[in-house]
């Protein structure tokens, strides 16, 4: 209650109140890891967990996001695909 006896209402902005807990905030680096990574040890300062930090962080409502996660497809399946076919051309 305020001194004119109305209640004012609380938002994630209020300053007092904006970083209750002790967690880091949501832009500070490997906030996106899942669980399991952190379970296995991967922080964002490997290769592998700075990758799924970078991959949690995309948005599939941002265009640009999209194209992102569609280059990483590409860029780490096209050497699977490469693979595939060597090997079929060995088996014929």
């Amino acid at each position: 209650m305020t001194a004119y006896g109305c209640r004012m209402r609380r938002d994630e902005f209020d300053e007092d109140h904006a970083h209750d807990d002790d967690s880091a905030p949501v832009w500070f680096p490997g906030g996106h890891l899942p669980d399991d990574a952190r379970r296995l040890g991967l922080t964002h300062h490997v290769g592998e967990g700075a990758l799924l930090d970078f991959a949690g962080k995309l948005d599939g409502a941002k265009p640009l996001h999209r194209i992102t996660a569609w280059v990483l497809l590409v860029v780490f399946g096209l050497p699977v695909v490469f693979a595939l076919m060597r090997l079929w051309y060995v088996f014929i």
